[in-house]
């Protein structure tokens, strides 16, 4: 297990006394948040998504199903933890603004027992440490969620084939159906998994529709048509769910702090 160091802290002795010698009841706590554990993990799992890349074809063609579920996870993984990494920076950022270092006045300081994080309250506006439930959650979504990607892509592209004669027409249709059947009942499926998973009951579940279910939709409309296009048009089949998944995390990434900042 990881241990982060979230904090580095020095408590400084900024007053002396008039001989000269320390004052034990003025020193300064100064706080540098170190978000390290996030970039760790972060790279962790570009390393694993590259590792499927590599072998996407060769898992893909003996079993597709579980492979589109794996990538999916992963991939969801590094779309939330994209998003833990940019809560985490700017809180930083807003933290040190006009200064590299946050420094609290702390009166009556006991000079021989340093400060923990936590003490007196300071520790509360620090950079959030990684949340490996919020992580274990994006990826169950992900995993489960593909069968249903999988079986739903393979509808529309028997749906709906292109033909050397009419490749256009089959296209914009398959966006169509995607957009205003699948895309409500995922994201529908995303705040309600989401929510149960936090642990909230019927009154969070419906606050969450009511607050950023349909700015959220609305969202999905100026983005994924577009890209849908492209995927339908250009992507092999095979390809689609992850060329879906690959452009969804800053999608995802966009959820997570959506559904994070709905939760706080």
């Amino acid at each position: 297990m990881f241990c982060e160091p979230q904090t580095i802290i020095l408590a400084l002795n900024i007053a002396t006394s008039c001989d000269g010698s320390p004052c034990p009841e003025a020193y300064r706590v100064v706080i540098i948040p170190q978000p390290l554990l996030h970039t760790i993990i972060f790279l962790i799992e570009m390393a694993v998504a590259a590792r499927l890349a590599a072998k996407f074809n060769t898992y893909y063609a003996e079993k597709p199903v579980l492979t589109t579920m794996v990538t999916n996870a992963v991939l969801g993984g590094v779309a939330d933890t994209v998003a833990q990494l940019i809560t985490a920076f700017n809180t930083r950022r807003t933290q040190t603004s006009g200064d590299d270092l946050i420094s609290i006045e702390i009166p009556n300081l006991d000079k021989e027992k340093p400060p923990t994080v936590g003490e007196w309250g300071y520790g509360r506006g620090l950079p959030p440490s990684f949340d490996f439930e919020r992580l274990t959650r994006f990826m169950a979504y992900g995993f489960f969620m593909a069968p249903i990607q999988f079986q739903w892509f393979g509808f529309l592209s028997r749906a709906f084939p292109l033909t050397k004669m009419n490749p256009t027409a089959p296209v914009f249709k398959r966006v169509a159906f995607d957009q205003f059947i699948f895309a409500p009942f995922g994201l529908a499926c995303f705040f309600s998994y989401m929510t149960i998973a936090e642990g909230g009951g019927r009154r969070a579940l419906t606050q969450k529709f009511r607050d950023v279910y349909l700015p959220t939709l609305k969202a999905n409309f100026v983005l994924w048509p577009a890209v849908q296009i492209l995927n339908f048009r250009v992507v092999p089949i095979q390809f689609q769910i992850p060329f879906v998944s690959t452009i969804g995390i800053a999608w995802t990434a966009y959820l997570s702090l959506t559904n994070s900042s709905e939760e706080s």
